[in-house]
């Protein structure tokens, strides 16, 4: 079986994290900072990171468009953590001009579990089995729409959905090196 090619967007973030996990999982590796860099991918990742700056760095180098429209067409994409809200149809509290990709039926809160100073490693039980990550800044997910399921909680907050072609998680499983999640994307992949 041939690797799968995933696109690493890299442009701010936990970056090297992602992409030595999915090296780790047999995957092959590309770094996405340009419109180019989103063709022939087989998924993308949306690291954590800043979301507004993840963002706003999308549209300064060009790649909204090339993104939205391979998103739209039916690329994998698995968002952790910043790249959850970037993948929202509504965020509730934006920084000013703030805008998303709209891949996933949800409404997000950016920060919605506190400031820095309450960040936490923990594990979560999701749909296709636990995963320990890390919660900094995290976003929750306040309600899903149409098409789209929660595969993960933490208390009563949805931290983890899917859809058909859209994994996305609150939570940082690259930084504490739990592979349940990006194994669980990389098997979506060859479905």
């Amino acid at each position: 079986m041939v690797a799968p090619t995933i696109g690493v967007v890299a442009l701010q973030g936990g970056v090297r994290e992602h992409a030595d996990m999915l090296t780790d999982l047999g995957a092959q590796v590309r770094l996405v900072r340009r419109p180019a860099d989103v063709d022939k991918l087989d998924g993308v990742v949306i690291p954590g990171g800043e979301s507004s700056t993840i963002d706003r760095l999308l549209r300064t180098f060009g790649c909204t468009d090339a993104l939205s429209e391979a998103l739209a067409g039916g690329l994998p994409v698995l968002g952790t953590c910043a790249g959850l809200i970037m993948l929202a149809t509504e965020i509730v509290d934006p920084a000013p001009g703030q805008q998303s990709l709209g891949v996933i039926d949800m409404v997000v809160r950016r920060n919605a579990f506190g400031p820095q100073i309450n960040s936490a490693v923990e594990t979560i039980e999701t749909s296709f089995g636990p995963a320990t990550g890390a919660f900094i800044r995290a976003p929750k997910v306040e309600s899903v729409g149409e098409g789209t399921r929660v595969v993960a909680k933490r208390g009563d907050a949805i931290v983890g959905v899917e859809t058909d072609t859209a994994l996305a998680v609150s939570f940082h499983p690259e930084l504490t090196g739990d592979q349940t999640v990006h194994r669980h994307f990389l098997g979506k992949i060859g479905e």
